[in-house]
């Protein structure tokens, strides 16, 4: 008899056995396998094993109508491109041109491109700039504006100066041998000084000018300095016998706070500053231009940017008086009155302070009023409610008209 332990052996090795026997049978089916049985399988249909995991060579692409269509790309829709600007025509200028002269910073240069715009159709008026991007008053061993300015006038010969500086000043000035921080009171007493020398130069080449102020920028601190700074300008301009330009408005919204865009020159919203809340835009220096042209206008003696010169003299000519106006016409006007006024329907006291008139009792209105008593109506009339109705008597024109029909 087997033993209970040889059963348990035999017991254990029985899924080695039955393994080993499948795999026997698996590698001798694929050992007789056919083209013929292969060929009877494929007839049969699809396994599992090929529903599960196909092979490459087996993958069937569905066909193109029903693949899915991939979402074409939207097409970018292009920016509509802004109207060109119209050209400016150039024109030449005359030999006798008067020139302007402006000079400054990199704000100079600015308001000196608009300018060139705004006088680019008058012959009669040439922009000269000869500015000093990262010129001022602080660093005179940079650029020394007192001491240069008189070569530029003598070289250059203008009619009008304009002067725009200051923007790169908001830095410490050395005084002696001390270093002065912004806006201190001794940086402050030096810097007047500066500003009247280079005033004074001006003056002395007898030349009429110019000051155009600061306009506001993006940093409030740098806006603050700017105001301070342009009441410095203004005091040394007049008295030096110049005109101070005052820009602030045009740069700023009402309630006095810096703005990128605003109005132009023709009150259209347009970019008057660049990013940086500092440099200006091709609209912004012709609004520059815009606040100058005035002024200088008078200067030249012109009326028109692109009119011409009324005087063909040279630079501080004076200019013809203009013709006297004609007399003005006298209007004849009724005073005003007060609806109060006792006057305006033609009484002259209060109502009460004489007793009131009697009316006549025997009036219709009279007899209407207190005894309620209507006239009576007359015949034809819309109150007429008499039956019959009331004949309405002839009237003499109607009888001789009669007559004259009975009796032709």
């Amino acid at each position: 008899m087997v033993s209970v332990a040889r059963i348990r052996v035999i017991l254990r090795r029985m899924p080695i056995l039955i393994l080993a026997i499948a795999v026997l049978a698996v590698a001798a089916a694929s050992t007789f396998h056919t083209p013929a049985l292969a060929q009877e399988q494929q007839n049969r249909g699809w396994s599992l094993r090929d529903l599960l995991f196909p092979r490459r060579s087996e993958r069937v692409e569905p066909p193109l109508d029903i693949q899915k269509a991939r979402p074409k790309p939207k097409a970018k829709k292009s920016r509509p491109r802004l109207p060109a600007e119209p050209a400016t025509p150039i024109v030449e200028k005359t030999p006798d041109a008067r020139v302007v002269l402006v000079v400054g910073d990199f704000m100079a240069a600015g308001l000196a491109e608009g300018l060139d715009t705004a006088f680019a159709e008058n012959p009669g008026v040439r922009i000269v700039a000869r500015s000093n991007g990262s010129s001022g008053f602080v660093r005179d061993d940079f650029y020394n504006w007192p001491e240069q300015i008189k070569s530029l006038i003598d070289t250059e010969k203008p009619a009008a100066v304009i002067v725009m500086l200051g923007s790169n000043d908001r830095q410490q000035m050395k005084v002696g041998d001390v270093r002065e921080q912004p806006r201190s009171e001794n940086w402050t007493k030096e810097y007047e000084r500066r500003t009247d020398a280079l005033g004074t130069a001006i003056a002395a080449a007898k030349v009429p000018f110019l000051w155009v102020g600061m306009p506001a920028f993006r940093v409030s601190k740098m806006t603050s300095d700017m105001l301070a700074f342009n009441d410095i300008y203004h005091s040394a301009a007049q008295k030096h016998g110049g005109e101070f330009v005052d820009v602030w408005d045009g740069f700023v919204d009402e309630n006095g706070a810096f703005v990128t865009s605003g109005p132009d020159i023709n009150g259209q919203p347009v970019r008057l500053r660049s990013d940086d809340g500092i440099n200006v835009s091709k609209a912004g220096k012709r609004k520059l231009a815009f606040y100058t042209e005035k002024p200088l206008m008078k200067i030249l003696g012109i009326t028109a940017p692109g009119g011409a010169v009324t005087a063909s003299a040279p630079a501080g000519a004076p200019v013809e008086a203009p013709a006297p106006a004609a007399a003005p016409i006298v209007v004849d006007r009724t005073p005003p009155m007060l609806l109060g006024d006792p006057a305006l329907d033609g009484g002259s006291e209060l109502l009460g302070a004489a007793p009131p008139v009697k009316g006549n009792p025997n009036l219709p209105g009279e007899k209407l009023v207190i005894e309620g008593k209507a006239p009576d109506a007359s015949p034809g009339r819309a109150d007429d409610f008499s039956s019959p109705p009331k004949t309405q008597p002839a009237t003499a024109a109607a009888v001789t008209d009669k007559t004259t029909a009975i009796n032709p």
